[in-house]
C-alpha cells in the first residue's frame, strides 16, 4: 500500500490545482526603472521588486491625512507599501517615492495594474514596420525589456 502524501506534497497539489496553468502562485515581481531612482548620495537605482497588494494595502491609505487632502497621493503611498526593494534600498517609503521621476512612476503604475488586476508583467505587442506580433515583458530586467 502507497504511504500518504506529506502536508508539503498535498499544499503543492492544492496550489497548482487552484491554478489553472500549474504554475505556482508568483508574489513577487522584479522590474527595471526607465530612468531610475537617484538617492541623497547621488547613486541611481534602477531594479527593484514589487510584491502583489493585498486589499489591506489598497485600504489602509484612504484613511491616509495626505491622501484625503489630495487624492492623487494615493498612488505614492500605494506605490511605497508594496515595493519592497529599489537597488540596494530596502526601506521604501512616501518621501521616497514622492522623488521618482515622473516617467518611473507612470512605469510603477503599469506594473502595479498589470500584477494585481490581470496576473503578469507581459504584454502584447506588434512590431511597427513589419505587423510581427509578440509579447515582452514590461517588467524589464532582461536584454531587450523595458
Amino acid at each position: 500500500m502507497a504511504a500518504a502524501p506529506s502536508a508539503a506534497e498535498v499544499a503543492e497539489r492544492r496550489d497548482k490545482a487552484a491554478r489553472p496553468d500549474g504554475d505556482a502562485l508568483r508574489t513577487e515581481f522584479e522590474f527595471e526603472l526607465p530612468r531610475g531612482y537617484v538617492d541623497a548620495a547621488g547613486v541611481v537605482h534602477r531594479d527593484g521588486v514589487m510584491r502583489l497588494a493585498t486589499a489591506r494595502d489598497e485600504l489602509v491609505p484612504l484613511h491616509d491625512d495626505r491622501v484625503r487632502e489630495n487624492p492623487a497621493y494615493l498612488t505614492v503611498v500605494l506605490l511605497a507599501r508594496v515595493i519592497t526593494r529599489i537597488g540596494t534600498i530596502t526601506d521604501v517609503h512616501a518621501g521616497m517615492v514622492e522623488n521618482f521621476f515622473a516617467s518611473d512612476l507612470a512605469f510603477l503604475q503599469d506594473v502595479y495594474r498589470r500584477i494585481n488586476a490581470e496576473g503578469h508583467t507581459r504584454a502584447a505587442v506588434s512590431c511597427p514596420a513589419c505587423q510581427h506580433q509578440f509579447s515582452v515583458d514590461v517588467a524589464g530586467g532582461r536584454l531587450g525589456g523595458s
